[in-house]
């Protein structure tokens, strides 16, 4: 049995996960790390390591996918897989700290709601922005809440360049992506995939910068392919 750890993305719950949770759980062991506690990416990545034990599968999306090639640079020897999705390896630019921390301003100020509602169109594909499909992003917003968004745009705007380490992953490694995704553009997952030896690339089509939830049973495939390798 397998010990899988899932990672959420930016004001993403468990929720995000919930369809490979059911298919997954009954052949592995699956745990969804919390990922609103800290406000960098190497105190969250140690934190990681030290509560899930012995070696484990790890599944990142967007600012999962950056913690995700965090714990690979600290701990390769824990990290029996990868898998990166909806996600990229370099950093920030300085408009985009601007722009984070100009959303959280605004969260902070009262307005979360509308910032997490426009972010979370903005992660939709177009087909898939449905009143109960945004129901579920408001309910996962919810649950992160205004301070841990805060936390979590700090990670991320100050994130490393991870680029440099993307040759020297040497374990199973899938790179997965929508075909629509405007966050993480579909040309960025296939630098990464060319850059780690031997990764899978999957793209998926009719699919934002959410697949697990835009695309549910096609990640799950891809994810049971990824462990089988």
């Amino acid at each position: 049995m397998t010990t899988i750890v899932l990672v959420p993305g930016l004001l993403c719950s468990p929720r995000l996960w919930q369809a490979q949770v059911e298919a997954l759980s009954a052949e592995h062991q699956v745990i969804i790390f919390d990922h609103r506690r800290d406000a960098d990416y190497g105190a969250m990545a140690e934190r990681l390591l030290s509560e899930v034990q012995g070696p484990f599968a790890l599944v990142g999306l967007s600012m999962g996918g950056y913690l995700a090639q965090e714990v690979v640079a600290r701990a390769p020897e824990r990290v029996e897989r990868l898998a990166l999705t909806c996600t990229r390896a370099e950093p920030d630019t300085e408009e985009g700290r601007q722009r984070r921390m100009a959303q959280v301003a605004q969260a902070e100020a009262g307005a979360f709601a509308t910032v997490a509602a426009g972010l979370g169109l903005g992660w939709l594909a177009p087909d898939h922005r449905t009143p109960a499909m945004l129901t579920v992003l408001a309910d996962m917003a919810a649950w992160t809440g205004v301070e841990a968004f805060r936390r979590q745009q700090e990670a991320i705007a100050a994130r490393r360049d991870m680029r440099p380490g993307l040759p020297s992953i040497n374990c199973p490694t899938l790179v997965l992506c929508g075909r629509l995704d405007q966050i993480t553009l579909p040309a960025g997952h296939m630098a990464m995939a060319e850059a780690i030896p031997g990764a899978d690339l999957v793209i998926l089509g009719g699919c934002g910068h959410l697949a697990p939830l835009e695309r549910p049973q096609a990640v799950t495939d891809a994810l049971r392919s990824w462990l089988a390798r």
